[in-house]
């Protein structure tokens, strides 16, 4: 998640159950963001344990899926409200009821207005999947040719006030920053054909379609590994006495590296781009006139501001979700009085447009490629080329190593803390103190097949479905007493053979029974 952190602490393997406060003692944004998580983590895995890897309430099961074409201008798909589960993530696709405005002074009011919204979602409008009719790559496949499947996709990520500027309070001034960030469930229906799913039938059964999307599923799991550490760099007897002298991260503060996959693909495509900040510089953009771009603020010290030679991504809330590397700018000039940049660059022309959708900047730390043997790589559409199997430098003694023979994806990141107090970073190593290669930290994707779309009214149901668990409790009738009663007394006979009575008096009843 870009955000404002000092380190995420929730490891699932520890097996903790709560963040206890103590007394007296300093509050950290990581001990309230643990206690979040866990409590998220046991929630979604008992929901994941009980339904499945998904499925919804039957009665109440969302996103049914219902293709509609040839009368329209462009093919879409309705999909309808309720709700609905994914590795435990509840997804709801129930449409908000619109607003109703108050009526001018002497207007009948609109009782039109207070109708309940469409019970539907449309392909082409789904909340935060922004397909674009204009983008071949967005549309439906036609099902007149092949069948295809409409399938779910579900994962996070974090919203700052720059993306949702009523999460700021506006009591604390447009001098304060913002305070707490949110993070948002993400779910967007696509497509995806038989031939991906490697299903050669042109008729598949329900059965077939599941089992080569799971597959398919899970083949979409990450396979990057990256390690970090700190090592004093060559250049560390310069230093001004800033840091101890035998400190490996040199660095003259704490830092919360962020290291994040820009362009995916093969190794030898892939790209990425790292922050000290995870991600989170942020400045709000009220303007776009070419190449200049007009910013709502300023950061509010030298850390958080922009410097001419910084590399910025300029996005907005719509390419945030659809995670497609756009090529970072170059800041090549400022106007700090008219919080103003001028950019390498005019942006893509399909973002940052329209002002609903937010746009923002977005501040990478890397300048250039990493310096290895005496020579600088250069950068690939604004970020670092990435190399597998060797130690590459970031800066101040950091260094990251992508493990070799990894397939990488947009989005997926590592963070690594640096601390002054240690000279380090904070990484699991083994016994050997060599580092450990992680999985990234995230995005973490959750997948689930919808609907076998083979042409208008011929949609196949691939969701799955759960009743509720609570039953009826049926009224007792003076028999039903009687009968539970009889079995209790059954039940205290045959653990007790005297009923309860002392051994001295079940004896004499028994020799007094000898004698008849």
């Amino acid at each position: 998640m870009h955000a404002d952190l000092s380190r995420l602490t929730f490891r699932p393997e520890r097996h903790y159950s709560a963040v206890i406060a103590q007394q007296g003692r300093v509050q950290l944004d990581a001990d309230a963001n643990e206690q979040s998580a866990i409590q998220l983590h046991q929630a979604r895995t008992l929901a994941a344990d009980l339904i499945g890897r998904h499925g919804g309430p039957r009665d109440a099961a969302g996103f049914r899926i219902e293709y509609v074409g040839g009368r329209h201008e462009i093919d879409t798909l309705y999909i309808h409200g309720g709700r609905y589960y994914v590795d435990g993530i509840l997804l709801d696709a129930n449409r908000p009821a619109p607003g109703v405005p108050v009526p001018d002074e002497g207007d009948a009011e609109d009782t039109a207005d207070t109708a309940e919204p469409p019970a539907f979602w449309t392909y082409w409008d789904q909340p935060d999947a922004f397909r674009d009719p204009e983008k071949p790559g967005d549309r439906l496949p036609s099902p007149a040719q092949s069948p295809f499947v409409a399938y779910l996709t579900v994962w996070e990520r974090a919203v700052s006030a720059a993306e949702d500027p009523a999460l700021r309070e506006v009591a604390l001034g447009a001098a304060m920053p913002d305070t707490a960030a949110r993070l948002k469930v993400v779910w967007q229906v696509l497509s995806l054909s038989l031939a991906d799913l490697a299903i050669d039938e042109t008729d598949p059964s329900k059965e077939v379609v599941r089992a080569a999307f799971d597959k398919w599923a899970k083949a979409q799991a990450p396979t990057a590994r990256l390690a970090a550490r700190s090592e004093r760099p060559d250049h560390a007897d310069e230093d001004p006495c800033l840091v101890k002298p035998d400190a490996r991260y040199r660095g003259p503060e704490n830092q919360l590296y962020r290291v994040e996959i820009h362009a995916g693909g093969e190794a030898a495509d892939a790209t990425f781009k790292w922050s000290r900040e995870n991600g989170s510089v942020v400045f709000p953009v009220d303007e776009l006139d070419g190449t200049w771009v007009q910013l709502a603020s300023l950061g509010h010290d030298d850390k958080l501001d922009l410097d001419v030679g910084d590399f910025v991504e300029f996005t907005d809330t719509a390419y945030a979700s659809r995670m497609e590397a756009l090529p970072l700018l170059r800041v090549e000039e400022l106007d700090l009085p008219g919080r103003r940049v001028r950019l390498s660059a005019e942006p893509d022309p399909g973002v940052g447009r329209l002002p609903h959708l937010n746009p923002f900047l977005r501040r990478w730390d890397h300048h250039e490629g990493p310096r290895r043997k005496g020579r600088t790589s250069a950068l690939k559409g604004g970020a670092v080329k990435l190399d597998e199997g060797e130690w590459l430098p970031l800066e101040d003694g950091v260094e990251v190593y992508f493990a070799k023979g990894a397939r990488y994806r947009t989005g997926d990141h590592w963070i690594i803390p640096a601390r002054t107090a240690t000279g380090s970073v904070e990484w699991p190593t083994d016994p050997a103190r060599r580092p450990l290669l992680q999985a990234p930290f995230g995005i973490v994707r959750g997948y689930a097949p919808l609907a076998l779309v083979k042409g208008e009214g011929s949609t196949v149901d691939l969701r799955l479905a759960f009743g509720p668990l609570a039953v009826g409790i049926p009224a007792a009738d003076e028999a039903t007493l009687a009968a539970e009663e009889q079995a209790r007394r059954q039940e205290q006979a045959a653990e007790d053979p005297s009923h309860g009575r002392s051994q001295t008096t079940a004896e004499a009843e028994a020799a007094a029974e000898g004698y008849k």
